[in-house]
């Protein structure tokens, strides 16, 4: 009788010892987000490391100058062109690579001995690709300012039709606007951190995993005119000093985020509960910050051509980045 009692306990207590022995064999919990933070942080990966000396101008002669103008090629890097397929052999630079936005991290790999240096329409979708290159081991690679528009004249469309460059009025539409104002900023937020998982642990394969999600996701953005329409019914963050915020106006409502950082957590000014805009002069410096707080785990969209398809002429006044016209270096079809 008493084995039989022994054996019952035995029994009794088999389900004890597995769910025991599976727990231990279970990885702990990890915080995405702290994960990752701290991964960045560590590897000097915050937006104000990363943003920095990431766009050169075909126009310019600021770093020895980046053309050979005998052939029109750009010697020193390797050009990725992210246009579809069909813009790219309808004309590009002379020895571009084709690559999708996608696969910008994959390609790369293949192109280590030179900087890459990536083209789009205007230098707004290049910045995503950027800067997910920049978070994954490629520091050096660069935006072609003003993208394929600032190379070729052919090429010039969508900064003409969304700039005051040649057509004052597409790149005016802010002013007179009762939603374009120049008051004080209001005060801003501090929300908690976004809150997301991973199927990763690791820091490193955690970012590797971030920035593949959100090219995946491809270019999202939105237009000046919806926003100046209904500015309330968005959340956004000016990308300004506050003196060109206060000068230059801002849309009505607009927080001032001139820095946004992991360190000191100012990037906990952005609501990641919302869908938040980000916008700056010309929409290309807001594309590189958009992504790299999408790799965060932030619902953030850049507002295309910035503040030259708001108030062109003022910032022209002021000494700002504006389009200035194409330089007409050569493109080839094949």
């Amino acid at each position: 009788m008493k084995k039989l009692i022994n054996f019952a306990v035995l029994l009794a207590l088999v389900p004890v010892l597995m769910m025991t022995s599976c727990k231990k064999d279970e990885p702990e919990a990890v915080n995405a987000y702290q994960t990752l933070k701290t991964y960045m942080v560590t590897n000097t990966l915050d937006l104000t490391d990363l943003a920095k000396n990431w766009i050169v101008d075909p126009k310019s002669t600021n770093m020895g100058g980046i053309v050979d103008s005998v052939n029109g090629t750009i010697p020193a890097y390797h050009v990725f062109d992210i246009r579809p397929a069909a813009d790219f052999a309808a004309g590009h630079i002379k020895n571009a690579i084709n690559v999708a936005l996608k696969d910008v991290v994959t390609v790369a790999a293949n192109y280590t001995d030179k900087p890459i240096l990536v083209v789009c329409f205007t230098g707004q979708t290049a910045g995503q690709a950027v800067m997910a290159l920049r978070l994954s081991g490629f520091p050096t690679a660069v935006v072609l300012k003003w993208g394929m528009a600032g190379w070729n004249g052919a090429h010039k469309g969508p900064w003409v039709s969304n700039s005051g460059f040649e057509i004052p009025a597409n790149g005016n539409i802010a002013v007179g606007s009762a939603n374009w104002v120049t008051t004080a900023a209001p005060a801003s937020g501090s929300f908690d951190e976004p809150v997301w998982t991973s199927t990763e642990t690791d820091g490193a394969a955690i970012l590797k995993e971030r920035v593949q999600a959100v090219l995946n996701a491809g270019f999202v953005s939105a237009t000046a005119s919806d926003v100046l329409a209904s500015p309330a019914s968005f959340q956004i963050h000016n990308y300004w000093p506050n003196a060109d915020y206060l000068a230059f106006g801002h849309f009505s409502g607009a927080y001032n985020t001139p820095v946004i950082s992991l360190a000191g957590d100012l990037v906990k000014a952005i609501d990641p509960s919302k869908d938040a805009l980000i916008y700056c002069y010309t929409g290309q410096t807001s594309s590189i910050a958009t992504f790299w707080l999408n790799v965060l785990g932030y619902k953030t969209k850049g507002i295309v051509f910035g503040g030259n398809r708001l108030v062109y002429d003022q910032l022209k006044a002021g000494s700002k980045t504006v389009y200035k016209g194409p330089k007409n270096w050569a493109v080839v079809t094949n």
